[in-house]
Formats: structure tokens, sequence, C-alpha cells
């Protein structure tokens, strides 16, 4: 014969009398601590598996980023420094023996209308370097929501720019991104002030508040 206590769920808004199976063997306030031992160790795997998969998501979110550099990368520099980005996050091995770095390439530069210059990284290292260490906080960024795309920078010199160049600015980051090859792609902005990157995020991760969001049709900055 199995004993058993007859207790109220409480978590329930209809309170139903629930059954639960006693140890004989133990006192009940030893039944008490076999049940809450139990509970704190269901709990505790509960807690590890969900901060696994918040740690699988941002990895997943962060390789389709690089997926994304691999597609638009156009010469050997560009796959060399997403190279060295992946060894940097321990995806690849290093060579054996001293390594020469590659030369770090510049960051993409086109005009828009008035004369602004337009700042567009190549990988998510440069992403980093351009946004967090090289543009000033009055310079707007620009990047695809939800889309991996690279980080532009109108760079505003204390100017404001007109709607035609912010709207220039917008869609030459939708053509550095997955959505080239759509319309009416959704880019965020801000001013670089209201950008900062999470402690331990990976490169090119940011996180942005105070933006706005504009739908444009990406635009081939060789042809302006």
């Amino acid at each position: 014969y199995m004993p058993f206590a007859e207790l109220v769920n409480f978590y329930d808004e209809a309170q139903p009398v629930v059954k639960i199976k006693l140890d004989p063997a133990l006192t009940p306030a030893q039944n008490a601590q076999k049940y809450y031992k139990e509970y704190r160790k269901a709990r505790t795997a509960e807690e590890k598996l969900t901060e696994q998969i918040e740690q699988a998501t941002q990895e997943l979110a962060y390789l389709d980023t690089v997926f994304d550099e691999l597609s638009r990368a156009a010469t050997e520099q560009d796959l060399s420094e997403i190279r060295l980005e992946l060894m940097d996050q321990g995806y690849l091995r290093r060579p054996k023996g001293k390594q020469k770095p590659p030369r770090q390439s510049a960051p993409m530069e086109f005009t828009v209308s008035g004369g602004f210059r337009l700042l567009v990284g190549r990988n998510n290292r440069q992403n980093d370097q351009l946004t967090l260490k090289k543009a000033n906080n009055r310079d707007i960024w620009f990047h695809t929501k939800n889309i991996p795309g690279s980080h532009a920078i109108l760079v505003t010199d204390g100017k404001k720019p007109s709607e035609e160049a912010m709207v220039q600015a917008a869609s030459i980051a939708a053509w550095y991104s997955r959505g080239k090859d759509s319309s009416q792609v959704p880019v965020d902005y801000t001013e670089v002030r209201n950008v900062s990157k999470p402690q331990g995020a990976k490169p090119g991760m940011v996180i942005y508040v105070s933006y706005h969001t504009m739908f444009v049709t990406p635009l081939d900055p060789e042809t302006l």
C-alpha cells in the first residue's frame, strides 16, 4: 500500500485537490524534503537548458552574419579578414607557425546627396571598429532590421542631412545586406551614441535604442 497526501494546487485557478504519493519509509518531513530536492533539480535543469538555447540562438545569429559576409566577399582580402574573424572566435584553427596578419582593409566609402560621406563595413570586425571606435556620436548609424548586413555610418560633421541623403544612406545599407534583392527593405537608423555592444557579444552584434525605421529599395551606390 502506497500512502499519499491530498493537497490543494494553489497555482491552478480552479484549485483542484491533487494526490501526491509518499514513501512509507520516510517521515512526512523527509517526503517533503525529497520532493523539494526533485523540484530544485528539475528547475536547475530547466534554467541550464534555457541558457543553452539562448546561447545557441546567438551563435546561429552570428554565423548567419558570417554567411552574409561570405556572400558579398569580392576579393582574397575580404576572405582573409573573414577567416581571421572566425579564428579569433574559435571556429577555425590557426595555422602553425608565425603568420603575418592580413592588412586590414578600409571601410567602403560613398558620397550621397549634399556631399555627405557614407562609410560601410565590409565584415563584422570592421563593423565594430566603424560604429564603436571611429564614428562620431552625432553621426547616423544604419542597419537592416532583423536582416544580416553591414553597418553603415553617415558622417554628418555636425550638419543635418537632407531627407534624400537619409534615404540614399538607408538604401545603400539595404544593398549591402541579405535584403539586397528585395524591395521595401526595413532599415533602422539612429545616432551612433544610441548604439552599444553588450559585454561578451560576438563581432558586429550591437543593441540600439531611440531609433526609427524606414522602408527602402536597395540602391547600388555605383549608380549614384
